[in-house]
């Protein structure tokens, strides 16, 4: 007798527990979202065909001799590696994927997880597929051999045209976005190497 009272005053503390909580959210208008929510997966490089969706391009459009290459990893990564040459007044090699619609619409920005070699990158993303179309950019900094979760809100990427800054273009449209990228430039000559885990969209 005393089990079935005790069991009985537990599920009424619970439904007034949810109910309190189904207060809170219809009073303050917000809801709770799950961790698929509020991330949504872009590349996950464990298949080594998402890295056939990536392709370089180098100073060599521009009679620069810089070269690159994206490749699997050993470890279900992606591999941008090369070498950085300032001849030919050269200085830049970049890789991106493949033009897609990806709509990210109610997202803040992306995130990444990746391992560097101590120099700096940037990130980026294009909304035109043009070739000669300007490009949103976002510098970070790695740690040699160290891996790291970057977080890039769409607010705070740049827009360029061949590296020069365009202040009359409008800020990133996520529900435009088409592609991603990394580039390293800014006179760091000599090999790099960044391994690249995953790339995510993600909200607050």
């Amino acid at each position: 007798m005393h089990c079935t009272t005790r069991n009985h005053i537990l599920q009424n503390g619970i439904l007034a527990c949810l109910g309190a909580l189904l207060f809170i959210i219809l009073l303050t208008g917000e809801t709770v979202m799950s961790a698929e929510e509020k991330e949504k997966l872009i590349f996950n490089f464990d298949n080594p065909a998402a890295v056939q969706q990536w392709r370089t391009i180098d100073d060599v459009v521009m009679g620069g001799v810089s070269q690159s290459a994206v490749k699997a990893g050993s470890q279900g990564s992606a591999l941008f590696t090369g070498t950085v040459s300032l001849e030919n007044f050269g200085g830049f090699a970049s890789a991106s994927s493949m033009p897609a619609d990806y709509n990210l619409s109610g997202f803040e920005g992306i995130a990444i997880r990746v391992k560097g070699d101590g120099k700096r990158y940037k990130f980026t993303i294009k909304t035109d597929t043009a070739f000669s179309g300007f490009t949103y950019q976002a510098p970070f900094n790695t740690e040699n051999n160290a891996w790291s979760i970057i977080k890039f809100p769409f607010k705070t990427f740049v827009p360029t045209f061949r590296g020069s800054v365009m202040d009359d273009v409008e800020p990133i449209d996520a529900q435009k976005v088409k592609s991603f990228g990394f580039l390293i430039a800014d006179k760091q000559k000599g090999p790099f190497k960044l391994e690249i885990d995953w790339i995510k969209a993600y909200k607050k």
